[in-house]
């Protein structure tokens, strides 16, 4: 199990990479971290904040796929219809765009520190963009 350490906002968390749901996307992540950006609130998703990355694309496709992923989890939508980006829920998600319904890979799940995730949904969306840095334990 690949541990991952998250400090998003004033907020900290541990999470671990699901390396045996989605190998190819894990290993994409993987590759990138250290991860530094900022989480900005979901437009037509829910209660998430995601990490857009514009008109960058990612060549991975369809693992451990999901429009509803849990509380705690990180998805990946590789682009296509939309533009890529990386999405944590942290209440009710139904992903989507203006285009509609979309599938992100799950591949991230947080371990400890589930009972800041609302505090954390709650400050982007009242506060604005917040830090985020996702890094190997």
């Amino acid at each position: 199990m690949t541990k991952l350490k998250i400090t998003a906002g004033p907020y900290e968390f541990e999470a671990k990479l699901e390396t045996e749901a989605a190998p190819e996307t894990c290993k994409l992540i993987a590759a990138m971290l250290p991860l530094t950006s900022e989480l900005v609130h979901v437009r037509w998703s829910g209660e998430g904040v995601w990490i857009p990355f514009g008109d960058q694309s990612f060549d991975v496709g369809y693992e451990n796929h999901t429009s509803h992923p849990a509380p705690g989890h990180f998805i990946l939508y590789p682009g296509g219809v939309s533009e890529a980006e990386i999405l944590l829920a942290y209440g009710g998600v139904d992903f989507s765009s203006k285009m509609g319904q979309l599938a992100g890979n799950h591949f991230i799940s947080i371990t400890k520190g589930h009972e800041k995730l609302m505090d954390l949904g709650n400050r982007v969306l009242w506060k604005g963009a917040q830090p985020v840095r996702i890094e190997l334990e």
